[in-house]
């Protein structure tokens, strides 16, 4: 399939997807899967919003369970269930990128000890088949080995498990995956207008880089914008009225190692009622998040208020630590549903909701990263209606450097290490090289390597994260990057970990970048 400009005739998708987020990507992949024809139009790169900037956690949510049980509410208690089942998927699908993490809850005294037991062993048990490691308790002494220079105030912890992973490569690879299936994906292409007929959505004008306008037509059409998504529907309906809350999440990159067994801190409420999270982060401390209402133009500032509130929490837990150093910083907006009556952003269910117009266009509200897939399944059964027939059944689609089962996946990424060891150049950083290497592509980082023209081009070029030339020469042919924040951000997460790192990386980024005569959408992985 391919994309014809503005006043020709072009193909007529079966579905449209504006936006590349976590949603949309999931929506894409998904609907190939289905034998669907699908476009998905992205205004910049994939994943560049709210989908790169979460606490990087698979969860399902344990505050949200004790939400469910001290509100006495059900829509809380279905969607951590659903979230439990989901974790194990998106770690089964792609073990290189996603994993198992312990973290500690910390109480005080015997009856918060079994308080927060019983609410983890209820955790454990909703996620019945699906679950991890079992939480178990742990005393004071055992909480320090683990988490050292934590107040020793906290006599004792629960420890559980939760997931962790790589937000912007699992969006990436979601619509790598659906594009090698035969979907047609565009970055640098945005949604300026809808087009009608008869009153209803049948496609859309879309904004080059070069101000031209192309036209896409489709039998149903669906926003997947995120925090964007009112935009798009008052596009399409001028009268329809808002329905999101956008509440801004910041989060924290600190040099220093809080957690250097792995395990990470669950601090169970702040002085705004929240959690927040302590959480190792490629050798480096992750903490999070805020939860501020406020515009969707400020959902990606990180303000000074909010930066001291996330450091004035940590010292109180780990009071010996007044020197910190803060190596990188970012926020972003989480698309959450209005509520009927007037309960703060952190209270707001973070449940989706599949929206039709009258004009037919379809929206995806609310959400999170975690449960994107259930989002998208619902969406296809709106979409189907739409269509007017039955989808066929999910054809098998592992993604793009994993196998065809988690088992083989794992067994293939063992014998894939070997193989990289003889190839690796051997030197202080090879190992993290290998490691960085299999946690970023998986089966394909072989691959990645032979994009290099000499030796010198797979040496690392930085100790903060081993990237090489030869990864971004892979990330410009086949994985879309045409910026240096594409290569630095999203690409690899040099920029996430120590901003000043990528800024050092920018001018040889950007070198490479002009020098290259590639065209990325052009070009796919090999499977």
């Amino acid at each position: 399939m391919s994309v014809v400009w503005s006043g020709m005739a072009m193909e007529r998708f079966d579905l449209l997807i504006i936006g590349g987020g976590s949603s949309g990507a999931a929506l894409a992949y998904e609907a190939v899967r289905r034998g669907l024809r699908v476009a998905l139009l992205e205004a910049g790169d994939p994943g560049q919003g709210t989908s790169s900037r979460s606490t990087k956690l698979l969860h399902g949510g344990v505050r949200y369970l004790e939400l469910a049980f001290k509100q006495l509410d059900a829509a809380q208690l279905k969607l951590v269930r659903e979230a439990l089942a989901e974790r194990q998927y998106w770690i089964d699908q792609a073990p290189f990128l996603a994993q198992s993490l312990r973290i500690a809850l910390p109480t005080q005294g015997p009856l918060e000890q079994a308080y927060f037991r019983v609410g983890l062993g209820m955790y454990d048990l909703l996620a019945g088949s699906a679950g991890l490691e079992p939480s178990s308790g742990v005393d004071r002494q055992q909480l320090q080995q683990v988490l050292p220079g934590l107040n020793s105030d906290r006599h004792s912890a629960v420890l559980y498990s939760d997931g962790q992973f790589d937000d912007a490569r699992l969006n990436l690879l979601l619509l790598l995956t659906a594009q090698a299936a035969g979907a047609v994906v565009q970055r640098d292409c945005a949604v300026v207008g809808f087009e009608l007929e008869q009153g209803k959505v049948v496609g859309v004008t879309a904004r080059q880089p070069d101000g031209s306008t192309s036209h896409w037509l489709a039998r149903c059409v669906v926003n997947a914008t995120g925090i964007q998504a009112d935009s798009l529907r008052a596009l399409a309906e001028p009268n329809c009225q808002p329905r999101l809350l956008v509440s801004r999440g910041v989060h924290l990159v600190l040099e220093e190692q809080f957690c250097p067994s792995g395990v990470g801190l669950l601090i169970p409420k702040t002085s705004d009622g929240r959690v927040m999270f302590v959480l190792p982060f490629q050798g480096r401390t992750l903490v999070g998040t805020t939860d501020t209402p406020c515009r969707v133009a400020e959902a990606t500032t990180v303000s000074d208020a909010e930066e001291a509130f996330l450091l004035d929490h940590l010292r109180r837990w780990f009071p010996g630590q007044t020197n910190l150093t803060v190596t990188s910083r970012w926020a972003g907006g989480r698309p959450l549903i209005q509520p009927d009556s007037e309960r703060g952003s952190s209270k707001v269910v973070r449940e989706h909701e599949v929206e039709q117009l009258d004009c037919g266009l379809i929206s995806l509200l609310g959400g999170k990263w975690t449960t994107c897939r259930v989002l998208a399944v619902d969406a296809l059964k709106a979409i189907a209606g739409q269509l007017g027939q039955t989808l066929s059944a999910p054809d098998p689609m592992p993604l793009l450097g994993a196998a065809q089962s988690p088992e083989q996946t794992t067994a293939d990424l063992s014998d894939l290490r070997a193989r990289l060891e003889c190839v690796v150049p051997r030197g202080a950083l090879q190992h993290q090289q290998i490691d960085h290497l299999i946690a970023n592509y998986g089966l394909q980082a072989e691959q990645v390597l032979q994009q290099g023209l000499d030796a010198s081009e797979t040496t690392p070029l930085s100790p903060v994260v081993p990237i090489c030339v030869a990864e971004w020469r892979y990330n410009i042919q086949f994985e879309w990057a045409k910026t240096a924040a594409d290569l630095l951000n999203r690409r690899s997460r040099i920029g996430f970990l120590d901003q000043a790192e990528a800024e050092r990386l920018t001018p040889a980024a950007e070198s490479l970048l002009l020098a290259s005569s590639i065209s990325p959408i052009n070009h796919q992985p090999k499977p």
